[in-house]
């Protein structure tokens, strides 16, 4: 992982988003690390304040890597998640396409990182459920028509964290 930051194949926009460098017009982003997780997300938080801040986390990457594109709007911009829900991804302008095959066999092959991750996002032992996960895609202009809604969305988030003590 250091090594395809340092190459510049890895962005990240985030503490917990990450964005591999475009390729034919793609970009593809991910949640942070198992050591990101680890290292960013406060032991004193629950999990559902842990959840919120990751969900912030990424609604916060989203929102630079749109600016760094918005002079290239035909941009496609596709992720995987087991976290995001549907109906949240559709508001932010993302659609649903089928997830490919080497993507689900990559994510049976790291299942035991995954499994750390969400224990660690939800603070307590968690399973994540991969039957769950959903491929999202958009392009730049069609996240840019829900940037408005994108940004209250991160702002109530990092509220709703800042307003609560985590002890």
């Amino acid at each position: 992982m250091p090594s395809l930051k340092k190459s510049g194949k890895l962005i990240y926009y985030s503490p917990l988003f990450i964005a591999e460098k475009p390729k034919n017009g793609l970009i593809k982003i991910h949640g942070g690390t198992l050591f990101d997780y680890y290292f960013v997300i406060d032991k004193t938080m629950n999990g559902k304040q842990r959840t919120d801040f990751i969900i912030q986390q990424y609604l916060d990457g989203l929102l630079r890597l749109i600016e760094k594109y918005e002079k290239a709007p035909s941009m496609t911009i596709r992720g995987t998640s087991y976290i995001l829900n549907k109906r949240t991804a559709e508001k932010m302008g993302f659609e649903i396409v089928e997830t490919d095959v080497l993507q689900k066999i990559i994510l049976i092959y790291n299942y035991f990182n995954i499994l750390i991750s969400t224990s660690i996002a939800k603070n307590k032992l968690a399973f994540p459920k991969l039957n769950n996960t959903k491929t999202f895609e958009a392009d730049v202009r069609q996240l840019l028509k829900r940037k408005e809604y994108i940004e209250t969305l991160n702002k109530a988030l990092k509220n709703t964290r800042t307003n609560n003590t985590y002890s």
